[in-house]
């Protein structure tokens, strides 16, 4: 994943500086969790979070089942009030808030064009490949814009306009309908959000997702253009990152008011594409819009997937869902530690299996 980059830009090229947000005190009833009913504790589950201390990289991880934290941990000197890099998983992030754009009635469908949706870009770069993609492109990885992570995301990073980068992007040659990795892509929902609200994303995103789960405190990297990152650049405190699971695990909603309309974390957590990355021992990886899908051991999950396995993971027939930070490897590092770290999520989900 094309963080193993980005974790290095962040020190560079990348940050032109962040935004950093404080909700008002309207938001702050929702701020914590629901108490916890008497027996809504699952030993195993408790027994999997300390025995997760094995894996050396792991910063914290959190759990919510039926709507309750049933258990939090942090590792490695991280406390509970860290604001953890969620690198990619900030992309599930920016679809949640496109699907509330879209009941709001500020984007029309997902077969509008970026060339419609951004008319000013493609103004300037007439006959782009990109003008004629669709939102539902974007949002489901298909493209079919050539985008090498490995070679292009330091240009992407450091480009003074990254909307006319991704405009300048040429066709990948792929079959259509094909998964493939852009951030210069996803990086668009940025503009076409604040062009459809008239609003910076970050205020956007704090009045209709994050203020509704108390989400009061984060941080949002910005691009040289002065633009937050669609693709990646959040940073969370992991229940905080647990509490956006646990809303796509409810079909939407938070302690009973729908904040992301349910048809859209339907159709968000379905499989529309196949061929996305693997993660084991999840299998029949898929992506939906712009949330990995797959099953565990014949149950359905679909997962935010950040670099370094930063993973907002939901399995809604389980009620449950799984936040995890974990420290950002080498890339030569990074299949084990993925690995480990969704192995301690298999368990966790085994335990809570094991007593429904």
């Amino acid at each position: 994943m094309p963080e193993s980059v980005r974790s290095t830009s962040r020190r560079g090229v990348l940050i032109a500086g962040a935004a950093s947000l404080l909700l008002p005190a309207r938001h702050a009833r929702a701020a914590g969790w629901p108490a916890r009913a008497p027996g809504s504790e699952v030993p195993a589950v408790q027994e999997a979070l300390e025995s997760a201390a094995r894996v050396g990289a792991l910063r914290a991880i959190a759990v919510v089942r039926d709507g309750q934290l049933i258990a939090e941990r942090t590792y490695g000197g991280a406390a509970p009030d860290t604001l953890f890099r969620i690198n990619s998983a900030t992309k599930s992030i920016s679809s949640m808030l496109v699907g509330i754009a879209l009941a709001q009635g500020r984007l029309r469908d997902l077969s509008q064009t970026l060339g419609e949706l951004l008319p000013e870009a493609a103004a300037a770069q007439p006959g782009s490949a990109a003008g004629a993609v669709t939102l539902r492109q974007v949002l489901t990885g298909s493209t079919g814009l050539g985008y090498d992570w490995t070679t292009q995301f330091r240009a992407l990073a450091g480009a003074p306009d990254p909307v006319q980068y991704a405009f300048a992007l040429a066709r990948d040659g792929q079959p259509a309908g094909s998964w493939s990795y852009n951030d210069a892509a996803i990086g668009l929902l940025t503009p076409i959000l604040e062009r459809a609200y008239g609003l910076p994303l970050p205020e956007v995103a704090r009045r209709d997702l994050f203020g509704p789960l108390g989400i009061d405190r984060f941080d949002w990297q910005r691009d040289r253009a002065g633009r937050v990152t669609a693709y990646a650049g959040l940073r969370l405190q992991v229940s905080d990152l647990l509490k956006l699971a646990w809303v796509m695990a409810d079909a939407g909603r938070w302690e009973g008011t729908q904040v992301v309309p349910a048809e859209w974390v339907a159709e968000s957590t379905r499989r529309h594409v196949g061929g996305a990355w693997p993660n084991p021992p999840i299998a029949d990886s898929g992506y939906g819009y712009l949330w990995f899908t797959g099953s565990y051991k014949g149950v359905p999950v679909a997962w935010a997937w950040g670099y370094g396995a930063q993973f907002a993971l939901l399995a809604p027939s389980l009620r449950v869902a799984v936040a995890t930070a974990a420290a950002e490897p080498p890339p030569q590092h990074l299949p084990a530690q993925n690995r480990a770290v969704a192995t301690v999520v298999a368990r966790i989900l085994d335990s809570i299996a094991a007593v429904r």
